[in-house]
């Protein structure tokens, strides 16, 4: 356990931090995971709708931080390109 306190603080910055970069990952991945429950539904108009609300919520993570640019950019394209796909 950390003594000074300069540390102690550190300690309890980082938890915080941690804490809070875990709830945007989280909600980051509940999002993807609706996007791809409404491409197997097949209904091509909700998937679009949860499509932005992901997009949405992937780059508000980037924003903060949690996720680098390109990671953003790639989780992205990928929904993009399966709700793309749907016939």
């Amino acid at each position: 356990m950390a003594n000074i306190k300069s540390a102690k603080k550190r300690i309890l910055v980082n938890r915080t931090n941690a804490d809070r970069n875990k709830a945007i990952r989280t909600r980051v991945k509940t999002a993807v995971k609706k996007v791809y429950a409404t491409i197997s539904s097949g209904d091509k108009a909700a998937a679009q709708a949860e499509l932005a609300a992901a997009t949405k919520v992937i780059e508000m993570a980037g924003s903060k931080g949690v996720y680098h640019k390109n990671n953003v950019a790639h989780k992205v394209a990928r929904i993009s390109k399966a709700v793309n796909k749907m016939a």
